[in-house]
């Protein structure tokens, strides 16, 4: 007797997140390469505006690695773009700023990110933008919040700096 097998997923809901991430991803990077910044330095730029968080604290918002917010914080930090200051709480955490220079950057970086993402969702139905927005926030702030432990993490694609 033949085993039975499983019918598949109708929808691959991976394969359509995956793609959709790493095309807006491509779309981002080029878009601010004349800014000399990718888009994973400009989310750490946004994050440091407010001047009171750590870098543990950034690299755990934005999903990052430690090593890959190290690096992407010398970097910003090397370019003049951002400032690791002491934490008044706690002397061996470093709380991440942004510079002047960071600023006026990242003014510019956010005029091309919203350019970008007001294009990709005017290319859906009007109805449709805020709901699918809204739903992908419920997921990412709820059932999607955190990753699953396990043995063999998928690899995350790494970025240029």
């Amino acid at each position: 007797m033949k085993p039975t097998v499983a019918a598949p997923p109708e929808v691959d809901l991976t394969f359509l997140l995956s793609w959709a991430s790493h095309a807006l991803q491509t779309e981002m990077t080029a878009g601010l390469s004349d800014l000399g910044i990718t888009p994973r330095a400009h989310c750490i730029l946004h994050k440091a505006v407010s001047g009171d968080l750590t870098q543990t604290q950034i690299a755990e918002s934005l999903g990052l690695d430690k090593t890959t917010m190290v690096v992407l914080t010398d970097k910003l930090e090397k370019d003049g773009l951002a400032e690791r200051v002491p934490s008044s709480t706690d002397r061996r955490a470093r709380i991440i700023r942004a510079t002047p220079a960071g600023l006026e950057l990242l003014a510019r970086s956010n005029e091309i990110v919203s350019g970008i993402q007001d294009d990709v969702l005017g290319t859906l139905p009007e109805e449709l933008r805020e709901p699918f927005v809204r739903a992908l926030t419920l997921l990412v702030d709820g059932r999607l919040s955190t990753f699953a432990q396990c043995e063999q993490p998928p690899r995350r694609r790494s970025s240029r700096i």
